[in-house]
């Protein structure tokens, strides 16, 4: 078997991906997530199911890459002026979506991937973002890493393993913890 050299992009993968995903994203807004099967989305995408299972394997796979794809941000973090706010702001918009339901759902397949570090870099990105943007300011920054561990760690503990998440106030906690020097 030849090695592909890589896939082009706009190409007939590129296509087939786009329409599975699509498929997946619109009947879980439909159905019940235990009731979506491989031959729903096969025929909703208009592929075989030999198609999905050959490039995703099996459907934890093919959630987990939607999920994945899904995570990516669409945009910058907000702006808010101070690093305090950035920080606020998107935290408390990262708990918002993620401590949903479809947001726990995503976090859940997430896990079960194997791309290790895929949300570290996601997150970590988004918060770099952040501090990169009062490099100059003269102010004594946390390193991502404290932000990371005392910020998201927690938050995303909370969502998945407890019954409620943070709450809006516990997180302004952490995060005066973390911007604490």
């Amino acid at each position: 078997m030849a090695i592909k050299e890589g896939l082009r992009p706009g190409g007939r993968s590129a296509r087939v991906q786009e329409s599975v995903h699509s498929a997946v994203r619109e009947l879980l807004e439909a159905h019940e997530r235990s009731s979506v099967t491989v031959p729903m989305i096969a025929a909703r995408a208009g592929v075989t199911p030999s198609t999905i299972y050959r490039r995703w394997g099996d459907l934890s796979a093919l959630l987990a890459d939607v999920a994945l794809a899904r995570m990516r941000p669409d945009s910058e973090p907000v702006n808010t002026g101070s690093l305090r706010g950035d920080i606020r702001a998107w935290a408390e918009q990262y708990l918002d979506e993620m401590s949903s339901e479809p947001g726990r759902n995503m976090m859940r397949d997430v896990q079960s991937t194997q791309t290790p570090g895929y949300c570290v870099n996601i997150l970590g990105g988004q918060l770099q973002i952040i501090l990169d943007r009062y490099r100059d300011s003269g102010d004594v920054l946390p390193n991502l890493d404290r932000l990371l561990n005392l910020v998201v760690a927690p938050t995303v503990f909370r969502i998945l393993f407890s019954s409620a998440p943070l709450g809006v106030g516990e997180l302004h906690e952490l995060i005066e913890v973390a911007l604490r020097g």
